[in-house]
């Protein structure tokens, strides 16, 4: 069995050097992630795309990339997945670009603290607990497109200033030309037509080399806010394919942008009093061709089995959000009103529950469950890994979750309000959950408790602490006089 895996490896392995040469490929850029979600990259000419490069890697300096390595451990390297090559949509001169596994040098092991080899490890025990063989994501990649961004901080000083020509506070703006209006007001971005739509040709350009690096895109449309907010949806796929897909998504959404003097963030929370950015995942079990969150009985069409994934999720859910809503803005996003998706309960159609059930369709292959929490800041290897892992705890122990709740959450009386949990409200908050509760995360050794720690400690001593320490712009509004 293993020889037939290295067979097919290497087959396809050659596939990609015949494929760069039959399309004028010049160079090869490698692309591997960072702890904290960031593509990394190093390029090589194309003479250099051997078979060895897939059988033995090529190295690089772990000291010097986030979460990694320390200065004595250094060198490591990076072993190109060939399954994952696609010709660059970005770049001028012909490139293939490769998404790479770290592993270790001498053995090439895998690397612990890869999240791609967490994503994969967690693909991995879900085939070997016998639940299911499959599971599939969709998220929904939520950003905002500004014409400006400026920002500074230093001792005495610190502001942002956003700008958008789409930005409803450029209505009276006289700027020594013309001003055409046609704004989405705030919280009324969702599907104006353009001219108010004044992004949809980019949006398009943005789609058209999606597809061209391999990604098949279902929609794309204006979100919510106004300045810019925007969301293009990709079809669902397997957890680490999913997850190589968004950072491909992220990379070409920036650089599409770039190119046209705009500017694309994927900050959950950019603007004050408008919706934040979300990236509600989709998922769903399959064991081989038969989808296993369908039941004709069940409570929106849900099975038991369903129903204990949910369970686990909102169990588990402030431990999850160290990964998937995992920075100190993530929770200027989760906090009531917005469509915000902070009450940890599960329904259908409802998008103030931190779990809705999508009714578009009565197919059993269209049963899934959406988790809203999520935000476009994670990294999503480790997140779709830290979900996966919440669900099949809930169906390993049968965890029932709280009954849905199909109401408007924000319009419950105090009494029936009182009894609905909410998410935590702050990053320390969530790091602290997770530092209690990991425990099913190391089920299989999908995730260590290095990682773990890793994670925990960098959040708090490279982006808690900063935060912390440094006065806010708007304190000095509140408390200059007192």
């Amino acid at each position: 069995m293993l020889t037939e895996q290295r067979a097919d490896l290497t087959a396809q392995a050659q596939e990609v050097i015949a494929m760069a040469r039959d399309q004028g490929i010049v160079m090869v850029d490698l692309k591997f992630v960072d702890l904290p979600g960031t593509w990394q990259h190093f390029s090589i000419p194309v003479k250099d795309l051997t078979l060895e490069l897939f059988q033995e890697g090529i190295g690089f300096d772990g000291s010097s990339i986030r979460g990694f390595q320390k200065i004595h451990e250094s060198d490591m390297l990076l072993l190109p997945d060939s399954s994952t090559a696609f010709v660059d949509p970005i770049t001028k001169a012909p490139t293939l670009s490769l998404i790479c596994n770290v592993v270790e040098p001498g053995t090439l092991a895998p690397y612990t603290r890869d999240p791609r080899h967490i994503a994969q490890k967690a693909e991995a025990y879900l085939k070997a607990t016998g639940i299911a063989t499959t599971s599939y994501w969709g998220p929904e990649v939520e950003f905002y497109i500004f014409n400006s961004i400026r920002f500074d901080q230093t001792s005495h000083s610190g502001y942002y200033f956003i700008d958008s020509d789409e930005g409803i506070w450029n209505s009276g703006l006289d700027g020594g030309r013309a001003n055409l209006g046609y704004r989405p007001r705030y919280k009324e971005g969702y599907f104006p037509v353009p001219p108010t739509d004044k992004l949809q040709d980019l949006r398009t350009e943005i789609v058209l080399e999606l597809m061209r690096a391999g990604i098949e895109v279902e929609v794309h449309h204006h979100e919510v806010g106004t300045a810019g907010q925007a969301e293009i949806d990709m079809r669902f796929k397997t957890l680490t394919r999913m997850a190589d897909q968004v950072m491909m998504y992220k990379y070409i959404v920036k650089n599409v942008c770039y190119r046209n003097g705009y500017t694309a963030t994927f900050m959950p929370k950019p603007l004050f009093g408008d919706n934040g950015s979300g990236m509600h995942t989709h998922q769903s079990l399959w064991k081989d061709d038969e989808p296993l969150f369908y039941d004709p009985n069940g409570y929106a069409l849900l099975s038991d089995l369903c129903r204990w994934y949910i369970g686990g999720l909102l169990k588990h859910a402030p431990a999850l959000l160290a990964f998937a809503a995992p920075t100190t803005n993530s929770y200027r996003r989760l906090v009531p009103g917005y469509e915000a998706p902070i009450n940890l309960v599960y329904s259908q159609r409802n998008r103030s529950a931190c779990i809705r059930i999508p009714t578009y369709s009565n197919s059993p292959k269209a049963r899934r469950i959406e988790f809203r929490a999520p935000d476009p800041s994670c990294n999503p290897y480790l997140t779709f890994a830290a979900l996966l892992m919440a669900g099949l705890d809930g169906i390993q122990n049968r965890i029932e979750p709280p009954p849905p709740v199909d109401q408007d959450l924000y319009e419950l009386e105090p009494e029936e309000a009182a009894k609905i949990q909410s998410a935590p409200g702050s990053l320390g908050e969530v790091l602290d959950a997770l530092e209690r509760d990991h425990a099913f995360l190391l089920q299989g050794d999908v995730f260590t408790r290095d990682v773990i720690e890793t994670w925990i400690a960098y959040k708090r001593e490279r982006e808690l602490d900063p935060v912390a320490l440094r006065p806010h712009p708007y304190e000095f509004h509140l408390y200059y006089d007192i």
